[in-house]
């Protein structure tokens, strides 16, 4: 089953990371992977674009079928493999319904967070401005609140749509962690500190662990002040 999958992805990328955490909760062990270096260009590789022409990772494709996005591969795994691992949509509508919000959510959570870490490569150095990186850090202080309030809301222990994890938390962990490494502080942010903490020892997500995490636990502080 698994042999017949093949995934391209890069270390620390969030989309690449979802569709590693699904592969695990599905217990789909053993897909054929190659790990590609950002740095090196190689996601512009033509083994990447003959499997998505927008030359971005993840691409992941299981037989014949081909699905690159990250949202979209995690929603085809847990609908072709229901009977397989772990459930990741509850039966609740309420929380069906929870779980879809956060997830979409998170897209806006993960952009916000690029919009930072990222400023420097993404923007061109003569058109870089303090109050530009200013203004991207304060909303990503606003949407740290929010979720902040979210969590708060559903109390301690609590996944993001509810007691049981979900692709919510598939889609949105990685973002979590993310701001993490780059230094968002847990004593700021408890609520998402707690969060995480509950989550970063499940195993489909050790197993998954951005391997460059591994070999450099320190991170970054790239975040420290928002």
């Amino acid at each position: 089953m698994a042999q017949d999958m093949t995934l391209l992805w890069g270390s620390g990328s969030p989309p690449c990371w979802r569709v590693m955490i699904a592969l695990e909760e599905k217990n789909l062990q053993g897909y054929n992977q190659k790990l590609l270096s950002f740095e090196k260009m190689e996601h512009k590789s033509q083994e990447v674009l003959d499997m998505n022409a927008r030359g971005q990772l993840p691409s992941f494709k299981h037989g014949d079928v081909i699905v690159n996005d990250s949202y979209a591969a995690c929603f085809y795994l847990e609908s072709q493999f229901k009977s397989e691992g772990n459930k990741l949509i509850p039966d609740s509508p309420a929380e069906q319904a929870l779980m879809y919000q956060r997830m979409f959510e998170g897209l806006s959570f993960y952009e916000k967070l690029n919009a930072v870490i990222y400023y420097n490569w993404f923007v061109p150095e003569e058109e870089r401005h303090d109050s530009a990186l200013k203004r991207n850090k304060e909303a990503l202080a606003t949407e740290l609140k929010l979720w902040e309030g979210y969590l708060q809301k559903l109390g301690s222990g609590s996944h993001l749509a509810g007691p049981s994890f979900s692709l919510a938390d598939v889609t949105v962990f990685p973002t979590v962690a993310t701001l993490f490494r780059f230094g968002v502080s847990a004593e700021l942010y408890p609520k998402l500190g707690e969060y995480y903490a509950l989550l970063k020892d499940r195993p489909s997500i050790k197993a998954s662990w951005p391997p460059h995490w591994l070999e450099n636990p320190k991170g970054q502080d790239t975040l420290k002040d928002v």
